[in-house]
């Protein structure tokens, strides 16, 4: 036991420091390849998260989207139709390719009592015109369109003119026989005519005044968000109707024709005949 115990002591004592070496030369390559296996599974673990953050934002924006949609259809629900008319709420379809279109497509039709010629309004104002129906859908013009023309009265002064589509942007006003100055901001609302009167329909962005025998032309732009409507009510409304909604002895506004011109005679007759669109009198 001596001998014995004498050797084990010799040789762990001649074999440490050898021991010693061989750890010390493979501990970091161990924990060289341990920091590659830590390393691999940290960016999983990344990969993982973004892919979760990812997913997340785009759940948020799904929601954020359907409660603007939501706060929308809440405002057009609450809109008070003049007149107490019946209305019908209805989703935008189809917008057009470009702001120069300015035709849309909604998801109510002829099944929903919707007619050809009934105004079209949302929680600004304005937005257009029914102009074909189908049993599920129908097509609306809006007020920017060329071909629209709409009787408005000035809320300020109470003066009336004709508010013309220029394809986009802003439209035109034209008013005849006015004394009256315009300035930024009056607000244009639909007079007699073809829709309901006291529609809010357009603001003055050009102040003008008015000229000896020269009728005013000035820029109003749309109280309706045109560019981003979503949801509209359909005003169960007809030019048909306009007899019922006046007072005794009030004669309609009716905006001229594109290309005609209205002359007034001496006995008080009117006559048209091919011209600007200008009204003149005598």
């Amino acid at each position: 036991e001596g001998l014995g115990g004498t050797l084990r002591d010799g040789v762990q004592t001649a074999f440490t420091p050898v021991q010693q070496g061989v750890a010390w030369v493979t501990r970091p390559v161990v924990g060289f390849f341990e920091g590659i296996s830590d390393l691999v599974g940290i960016r999983d673990e990344n990969r993982r998260l973004r892919l979760q953050v990812a997913d997340l934002e785009r759940q948020l924006a799904e929601t954020e989207s359907l409660q603007e949609k939501v706060d929308e259809l809440e405002q057009i629900l609450a809109i008070e139709p003049p007149g107490d008319l019946d209305t019908v709420a209805a989703r935008v379809l189809a917008t057009g390719a470009s702001d120069f279109d300015a035709m849309r497509l909604i998801d109510k039709g002829r099944a929903d009592g919707i007619t050809v010629d009934m105004p079209v309004i949302d929680e600004g104002g304005l937005v257009g015109r029914v102009v074909a129906v189908t049993e599920n859908s129908a097509r609306i013009r809006l007020i920017t369109d060329p071909t629209m023309r709409v009787a408005v009265r000035v809320e300020r002064t109470g003066e009336t003119g004709i508010l013309i589509g220029r394809g986009g942007g802003a439209l035109q006003l034209e008013m005849f026989n006015t004394s009256a100055a315009l300035i930024e901001g009056d607000l244009l609302v639909t007079a007699d005519g073809r829709f309901p009167a006291g529609i809010p329909v357009a603001r003055v962005i050009e102040p003008a005044e008015a000229e000896v025998g020269f009728s005013l032309i000035t820029k109003a732009a749309p109280e309706a968000e045109l560019s981003r409507v979503d949801y509209v009510k359909v005003l169960v409304f007809t030019s048909d109707e306009v007899g019922a909604t006046e007072g005794e002895g009030e004669t309609p506004i009716q905006p001229p024709l594109e290309g005609t011109t209205t002359t007034t005679t001496t006995e008080g007759a009117e006559t048209t005949v091919p011209g600007t669109g200008s009204t003149t009198s005598p």
